[in-house]
């Protein structure tokens, strides 16, 4: 099996080709994947689908048009399609549902919290597109536009994604990928949830409001991501750049 992406220089998002022999699908669109449509037609591989992650602009860039090109239908989470134009997704993956595409079998996974309707797509069992729920080394933020909140998130990761099996091959929204193996044993997320490291409690402020920093770690992109609780207890991932921290000093002014 092939799996293939092209990452946005901007946004570092990534869209991907997946396929097995001369039949393959096409995964999320970034406005940057020309290099995977050569790469279909010089090798004669056949699409069947255009799979959807979840409705946030730096993975849906074009879909119209890229679904006219290869005359092909668009398959997302029906509550995905609701966040699209009216008719963009012809078809609704529930979650569990297989789908086949020539030797790819394809399994949708619910793992919302970043995104109402976010699907993670697990491939012939041995690979899995996570999309921005997981990403190499951290997990997606809990305010983004349409999401439905840490708890979800750390559920789509916990009890989801990482009850595959260690060597599963994981391959995110952003950036490069990773295994399950890699993320269980390092992400700092993941080592708190697990309860090898302690949280924080550093006291911070988001947005004007006053928070208690409980993990500061690297994000994909060079930055940080941050989970801080809100007084009463509300839980929350966002960007660094999002976090004042103690002292009254941001540590990344340059994002």
């Amino acid at each position: 099996m092939v799996v293939e992406r092209a990452e946005h220089p901007d946004w570092l998002s990534n869209a991907y080709l997946v396929a097995e022999g001369d039949t393959g699908v096409l995964v999320d669109n970034n406005g940057a994947a020309r290099p995977l449509y050569a790469q279909v037609e010089e090798q004669g591989i056949e699409l069947t689908h255009i799979l959807l992650t979840h409705h946030h602009g730096d993975h849906v860039v074009g879909v119209a048009e890229l679904k006219e090109r290869f005359g092909i239908p668009v398959l997302a989470h029906e509550r995905c399609a609701a966040e699209l134009e009216a008719g963009l997704v012809d078809r609704t993956l529930a979650d569990g549902e297989k789908l086949a595409a020539g030797d790819l079998r394809v399994e949708a996974l619910l793992t919302e919290g970043h995104a109402r309707g976010h699907l993670s797509l697990l491939f012939n069992g041995s690979d899995c597109i996570t999309a921005d729920v997981l990403f190499k080394g951290t997990v997606g933020g809990t305010r983004a536009p349409g999401a439905t909140g840490y708890a979800d998130l750390k559920a789509s990761i916990m009890e989801r994604l990482m009850k595959l099996p260690p060597e599963t091959r994981i391959h995110p929204g952003h950036r490069e990928p990773t295994t399950v193996d890699a993320e269980w044993e390092a992400n700092p997320f993941i080592r708190v949830w697990r309860g090898l490291d302690e949280e924080g409690d550093e006291p911070c402020e988001v947005g004007g409001r006053r928070a208690t920093l409980v993990l500061w770690a690297p994000d994909y992109d060079g930055g940080n991501k941050a989970w801080v609780r809100f007084p009463g207890g509300e839980d929350a991932i966002v960007g660094g750049s999002q976090v004042t921290r103690a002292g009254g000093a941001n540590p990344d002014p340059s994002i």
